[in-house]
């Protein structure tokens, strides 16, 4: 803590002001914060358990050990994938390379796609129906391009230009590495980008696709094709493995058609090299140090980033990416005891019991929406850190010599995997993010809250800290996650999770009304030099933070520390509560991560996550003698008070 500065004029630095200047970005690191600690303690976990069960030379074949241990140990193999070079690829490149007309092309983008080696053009998953949720179907997204976001292709401020001209030198190296003369390289870059370019002019923004409506299209197969005249999706699907489907979900029509025009328009040796260019960018990062290198320098302009993270990070962050739930079940054998468990579910159920009073104490919400509100609130599924169902991979082949090979085999099998779920029934033991992983989530169409066994560590969890720690951090994470149920996009999903209106129309314009109070709040909010949080992108993050905070206060106040005036360490309970909230978000981060994050997550950076809802909380201004005048004060009926 900063106890130099007033709790009222900057609580973040009084929260954490000596721990920032303390802990400045690790130079393989782009932020470094109470994430960042807990992710290096998993990882160096990970770590471990991919050593021994590498080294275990006796494991059984076929046994979760073993194929962990063969996957981490072919991709820590460094001397024979630098001995391939690129010669993983170079099958992939000669057939691209035959591409001669529209046929071929698509052909060729369905071929990349079945086998894992690349996803070019536009986006494609089976995923539940918004508005039928018992049902898989296939799902068209608009894509296609390599830049974190089509902002990056369509302004010119000084920041975006140094990013694509390290783009395009990016395209350069790699095309240069296969044995192209540098001039046809630096042509293929600007070939590459200009056609990227006009994709990216056709796709929506973030805040844009985080409507659930505009981008639910539901179409024919038929009708899809009478719209984009040179692809026909029938054959274009069968190719793709999807077969016997006659209705598709497509969240951007006019992307479709945009790029249904390019297809003639742009030259298929244009196209031809895009592709190229799709191969290669998907295989860089396992190839030999030459790529692995280039792909760092690119990912450096995007991110500021000193020094590349070293090998076994990257391997380890790769084995739990690709058969996470083998290797989660290692994880939790040592690192998620059945008590967190235990405590874990008890904290869900009060936090559930604190959004109950909550709702029914709403003074801008009619009796017929609580209603609802509260039986979706009781139909949400928790689970807990790990699924009650692994998933095995039957099927997927692992070897110990072919690393390349390995990752290729493993985006075939997950390709497969998704398809296969067409025309059977919902998996709901389906887990969307592995154990070790330190994050939580909620599902819209499941209408279920996610908490991996990753996250359940201090400074979020800990089975022996006071109650004030833990409700100010995990069950600050625990009412987050149910908020965002009940966030802008979140709130238009119903008790089953269908995309399906309860709200009455006064409510609902009450409730847009607050939420439109709370993004102008995190609009005003400068991160660097003249750029701004994005109040429409965050607004999801910013409800779950205020109703997420507001529901764990609620519940601490149900705990006999929360009713007591106890001091620990020189605070109260409710201070101790804010406090911890304040340093799960305390961190550094570079000034090009920084300007990324602002464009791409809809998380709100940490300083003004740390004061953002506190700021409209009443129990924060008592806990800390906030008093007008003091510069984060905002009077009693400038307060945001949502859920």
């Amino acid at each position: 803590m900063d106890l130099t500065v007033k709790p009222g004029d900057d609580f973040y630095t009084y929260a954490s002001g000596a721990w920032i200047r303390n802990n400045p970005v690790p130079a393989k690191e782009t932020r470094w914060g109470s994430f960042n600690l807990l992710r290096e303690f998993n990882i160096n976990a990970v770590k471990e358990i991919l050593n021994e069960a590498a080294a275990n030379t006796s494991a059984k074949p076929g046994s979760v050990e073993k194929r962990v241990g063969d996957f981490y140990a072919a991709a820590m193999d460094s001397a024979a994938i630098e001995k391939l070079g690129y010669t993983p690829i170079k099958a992939d490149l000669k057939r691209v390379k035959k591409v001669k007309d529209v046929k071929g092309l698509l052909n060729e983008v369905a071929y990349l796609r079945t086998t894992g080696a690349a996803s070019p053009m536009f986006g494609f998953y089976v995923g539940q129906d918004r508005k039928d949720v018992n049902t898989m179907i296939p799902q068209f997204s608009q894509g296609g391009t390599t830049l974190p976001d089509r902002d990056y292709y369509l302004k010119d401020d000084a920041r975006s230009q140094k990013i694509q001209e390290a783009y395009k030198t990016y395209i350069t190296t790699l095309f240069t590495l296969i044995g192209t003369p540098e001039a046809t390289a630096q042509k293929n870059a600007e070939t590459i980008f200009n056609l990227e370019k006009k994709l990216a002019a056709a796709q929506m923004s973030r805040v844009e696709m985080r409507d659930p409506y505009k981008t639910y299209n539901k179409l024919s197969v038929a009708d899809f094709s009478k719209s984009t005249p040179n692809v026909d999706w029938k054959s274009l699907m069968a190719k793709m493995k999807v077969t016997g489907e006659d209705t598709v979900l497509v969240n951007n029509p006019k992307f479709f058609t945009e790029l249904n025009g390019l297809l003639t328009s742009v030259p298929t040796a244009d196209w031809n090299t895009y592709l190229q260019w799709n191969v290669l960018k998907s295989s860089a990062p396992y190839l030999s140090s030459k790529f692995v290198d280039a792909n760092f320098a690119y990912s450096q302009a995007l991110s500021g980033q000193k020094v590349q993270t070293p090998r076994w990070q990257r391997m380890s962050q790769l084995t739990d990416g690709t058969i996470g739930e083998l290797l989660g079940q290692l994880y939790v054998q040592k690192h998620f005891k059945p008590e967190a468990k235990e405590r874990m579910n008890e904290l869900i159920s009060n936090l559930i019991k604190a959004y109950e009073i909550r709702i029914n104490n709403l003074d801008w919400m009619s009796a017929t929406t609580k209603e609802k509100a509260l039986a979706k609130l009781h139909a949400f599924t928790p689970k807990v850190g790990y699924p009650d169902k692994w998933k095995n991979y039957d099927g997927l082949e692992i070897n110990r010599k072919t690393f390349f090979q390995n990752v290729r085999n493993a985006g075939q099998w997950g390709y497969n995997d998704m398809v296969s779920q067409l025309g059977k029934p919902v998996d709901r033991s389906k887990w969307g993010m592995t154990p070790p992983t330190v994050n939580a989530y909620y599902s819209p169409v499941m209408n279920e809250i996610v908490f991996p066994a990753g996250i359940l560590q201090f400074p979020f969890f800990d089975p022996n800290a006071d109650d004030a720690v833990n409700y100010g951090g995990i069950g600050a994470v625990i009412g987050h996650e149910i908020s965002h149920g009940f966030d802008d996009s979140g709130s238009q999903y119903d008790k089953d999770g269908t995309l399906r209106n309860w709200w009455t129309e006064e409510d609902r314009a009450r409730f847009e009304e607050k939420a439109k109070a709370l993004q102008e709040q995190y609009d005003a909010y400068t991160v660097l030099d003249t750029v701004h949080v994005n109040g429409k992108l965050t607004l999801g993050e910013n409800i779950g933070d205020l109703g997420g905070l507001s529901a764990a206060y609620e519940a601490f106040k149900m705990t006999k520390q929360g009713q007591s005036n106890e001091m620990i360490d020189g605070f109260t309970p409710d201070q101790r509560f804010f406090l911890s909230w304040a340093q799960v978000w305390r961190g550094n981060i570079l000034p090009e991560a920084a300007a990324q994050q602002i464009v791409t997550d809809p998380h709100s950076p940490g300083q003004y996550r740390t004061i953002g809802a506190p700021v409209n909380m009443d129990a924060w201004y008592e806990a800390f003698n906030v008093k007008p005048g003091d510069k984060l004060y905002k009077a009693p009926e400038d307060r945001i008070r949502l859920w």
